[in-house]
């Protein structure tokens, strides 16, 4: 029974990807987004320049045989930060997401579950939470809880989590009802088995959506945090922190700043049309 079990599973993630790359933009988005991850993590061991290493030689100096993508402003090599910021920016956008989806998936299967005054308390938290504009929210936790990863993080997640427990809410309403939930009450399953165990695995499928689009707009407002002196702070290089750096040199040094626009631009048109292909995978309308 357990091997049988364990076979069907594995046929229903084959067939999962197999949907998932039916698209042609579902499957660019997938060779994108492994391409910069795996040049993000692998590229800087073969890099032979340090991430800070600074070379006055080379101030300023556009792409060249030497360095790919040129140098900034103290000579250091633009495709090795690139590289390196790479982790930092992916990290937060990854991280932020499933935090946020965590968190709302928790407070609305409490509050779709138990309904009655819980539910009410929850949702109007939510309506005043939903009320300020989620930009503000990530710069006024940014600005209390201080620069760093864990901070930025937190800062990010804020402003995600009320359209996330509205989701969840909206879902474990419209199956509470059904008779595999009497049938789990009937045999005193308790409230955490049955929201989590038995309800949360058939309402699933919008949140992993929601999560994997929300990626790109995490990796983005880490960005901007990052701009405007909060998020992760120089000398570590951050895409945000990178752009942040250049805009000084817009107009003489256009490269400092072009380049890791580019590539942050690159990576979220990546991770949307891969959400694009994980939407259509779990679109029971499409399955056939």
């Amino acid at each position: 029974m357990a091997k049988t079990r364990k076979v069907h599973k594995q046929s229903q993630t084959l067939e999962f990807f197999q949907r998932m790359t039916k698209a042609f933009s579902a499957k660019l988005g997938i060779i994108l987004l492994a391409l910069i991850v795996l040049v993000c993590l692998a590229g800087p061991f073969f890099s032979p320049y340090e991430v800070n290493g600074v070379d006055l030689a080379n101030m300023y100096s556009g792409p060249s045989s030497q360095h790919l993508l040129g140098c900034d402003s103290m000579g250091r090599d633009l495709f090795t930060r690139l590289m390196y910021g790479g982790r930092y920016s992916l990290a937060l956008g990854i991280c932020a997401s499933l935090f946020g989806a965590a968190v709302g998936v928790i407070i609305g299967s409490i509050g779709g579950y138990f309904g009655g005054m819980t539910e009410t308390v929850i949702m109007r938290l939510m309506d005043v939470w939903s009320a300020l504009p989620g930009t503000m929210l990530c710069i006024l936790v940014s600005s209390a809880m201080g620069s760093g990863f864990f901070a930025t993080v937190l800062a990010l997640t804020v402003g995600g989590v009320p359209g996330t427990v509205r989701m969840i809410r909206g879902q474990i309403l419209s199956e509470r009802s059904r008779e595999y939930i009497e049938a789990a009450q009937s045999i005193n399953c308790s409230n955490l088995s049955i929201m989590f165990k038995h309800l949360l695995p058939n309402v699933i499928q919008p949140i992993i959506v929601t999560m994997t689009m929300g990626i790109g707009s995490c990796i983005i407002m880490a960005a901007s945090l990052s701009y405007i002196g909060l998020g992760i702070q120089p000398p570590n290089p951050e895409w945000g922190a990178m752009l942040s750096e250049g805009r000084a040199y817009i107009r003489t040094y256009p490269h400092l700043i072009l380049v890791p626009g580019i590539i942050i631009a690159l990576a979220v048109f990546a991770i949307n049309l891969m959400g694009d292909g994980v939407r259509d995978a779990l679109d029971p309308k499409l399955r056939d």
